[in-house]
């Protein structure tokens, strides 16, 4: 059987991205285990070492949208580049840190340049990728992520145990290198420069396009279901899955383990299928498809009682990632103008702020009424994306001609041209 190149047809800037983005989550996957353990070799509580990874994730939220505008005014080369190293220096600081201040204040910085490189990168995806290749290039750039954040964490363990700090130096390390490979490999790439023509006019400029698109109901139905994904598959999922394993299906840490991977592996093979299905039969369809399999999968976790029925929720919840991951982000490069670094963060931001949110709501439901309800809440913020999702119109024009035309009325004073 003749295995298709994923890669084949894509502009080139996508095959950069993912090679950036492997990079990147590979290095990420290496420091993550290492984090709380560093923090805690200060002598601090516990909730100081949650403090340190919200540092992080907090100031990518709060910076986005200041990312997204700089995007607009230098083009995406140069603040991709910049948000990469802006991280790989924090990081490097972060393990030779002597105190716990210094520690959390070098965490935040990095956060700035994650929003940075973040928003740049998806921004460059889908601005170089056309039409009919947009959800399959997502697929294939969250498939980057996905293989080095399935690698990171194995080779992480085995560095910090021979040293917590040295996870941090080898984690800007890959990022030096990510960096070095953007700015190079971009060199010739006219989509990720400066924008041409000079000043933004008035309609191009700071917030006056994401004010535009929170016009178009097809954009904030992305954004909705991208909250809902940060929210049930990133937050939630990650906080409360191993300790639902040991208290709730009484079983060992080991099959929390196999869960994920089980999740992880559904969501690679289905990543390109679910692409492919965004460009052919357009993003209703896949959005669709996605927020389902999640409702379903959370609701199946929600009653589930031994370790088969536990498996099954979990590979539902790796097929609505994969879904999840590329049909939104192509819909946001369907209605976002030229110069949309706004736009892009915004979305961005809906994923962040669920999965900020996911892990303090799920521990308050498990604490007043079990893991029965915090699962139920995560399928019913995914059943309010699966609804908008059946009634939102259709942002792939040749998705007509397979029965799914776009209307001419309703939206279209809010679509960005």
């Amino acid at each position: 059987m003749r295995i298709r190149n994923p890669l084949a047809g894509l502009p080139r800037e996508v095959s950069i991205l993912v090679v950036i983005a492997f990079l990147v989550a590979l290095g990420f996957g290496i420091v993550a285990p290492a984090i709380p353990l560093f923090a805690r070799q200060f002598g601090v509580s516990y909730f100081a070492v949650g403090a340190v990874i919200s540092a992080f994730a907090f100031m990518r939220f709060v910076s986005a949208l200041g990312a997204g505008a700089i995007v607009d005014r230098l083009g995406e080369r140069i603040v991709l580049t910049a948000g990469v190293w802006i991280v790989a220096v924090s990081s490097a600081l972060a393990g030779l840190a002597q105190t716990y201040e210094q520690l959390l204040l070098l965490r935040g910085i990095g956060g700035v340049g994650s929003a940075m490189f973040t928003v740049s990168a998806l921004g460059l995806l889908l601005r170089s990728a056309g039409e009919d290749q947009r959800g399959r290039a997502a697929g294939v750039f969250q498939g980057g992520f996905l293989l080095g954040g399935i690698s990171g964490p194995a080779l992480g363990g085995l560095i910090g145990a021979y040293s917590v700090r040295a996870t941090f130096f080898i984690y800007a390390g890959m990022l030096i290198i990510a960096g070095i490979f953007a700015i190079t490999a971009l060199r010739t790439s006219t989509t990720a420069q400066r924008p041409a023509g000079g000043t933004p006019n008035k309609s191009e400029r700071g917030l006056a396009p994401l004010f535009v698109a929170l016009r178009n109901r097809s954009f904030v139905t992305a954004m909705v279901i991208n909250l809902g994904n940060g929210f049930a598959s990133f937050g939630l999922r990650a906080s409360l899955v191993p300790l639902f394993v040991v208290e709730a299906l009484l079983k060992g840490p080991l099959l929390a383990g196999i869960g994920f991977f089980v999740a992880a592996g559904v969501q690679a093979i289905f990543l390109i299928p679910a692409g492919r299905l965004s460009d052919e039969r357009g993003r209703k369809p896949a959005l669709v498809c996605g927020t389902g399999a999640v409702t379903i999968g959370m609701l199946i976790l929600a009653s589930s009682t031994t370790p088969a029925v536990f498996l099954l929720g979990m590979a539902l919840l790796g097929v609505g990632s994969a879904f999840m991951g590329s049909a939104p982000a192509a819909v946001v490069g369907d209605v976002s103008p030229a110069r949309g670094g706004t736009v892009v963060a915004a979305f961005q931001m809906a994923s962040d702020f669920g999965a900020i949110t996911g892990p303090l709501i799920a521990g308050w439901l498990v604490s007043r009424a079990g893991y029965p309800i915090a699962f139920s809440a995560g399928a019913a913020v995914a059943a309010v994306g699966f609804l908008l999702a059946i009634s939102m119109k259709e942002t792939h024009k040749s998705a007509r001609k397979h029965g799914a035309p776009i209307p001419a009325t309703d939206d279209s004073a809010g679509e960005i041209t």
